[in-house]
C-alpha cells in the first residue's frame, strides 16, 4: 500500500483551514497536493479529531490482517477438501 507524504495531523490541519475559509485551491498550492487529494481526504476524514483518525486506521490494519487470515484459512479448507474427494 502506497505511504502518504502527508502525517495524519498535517491532513487535520489542511482540512481546519479549509473550514476556516481558506480556499482549497490555494490551500492545494501551498502544500503541493491535487484537489482530488483534498475531497478524498475531506470525505475520509471530515469531522474527525486525531484521536478518531488513530482509532481508524487502527482498525482499518487489523481488518486488513482479519482478511489475510480468513484467505490463509480458506485455502487451507479448499486443500483439504480436495485431498479428502479424491479416492485413495
Amino acid at each position: 500500500m502506497k505511504k502518504s507524504r502527508y502525517t495524519d495531523s498535517q491532513i487535520l490541519n489542511i482540512l481546519k483551514k479549509a473550514e476556516n475559509g481558506v480556499p482549497v485551491v490555494e490551500l492545494c498550492r501551498e502544500h503541493g497536493m491535487s484537489n482530488a487529494s483534498f475531497y478524498k481526504w475531506r470525505a475520509k476524514y471530515g469531522g474527525m479529531d486525531a484521536s478518531l483518525m488513530a482509532r481508524m486506521k487502527e482498525l482499518e490494519r487489523e481488518n486488513r490482517q482479519l482478511k489475510k487470515m480468513y484467505a490463509e484459512e480458506r485455502l487451507k479448507a479448499e486443500i483439504v477438501k480436495e485431498a479428502l474427494e479424491k479416492k485413495w
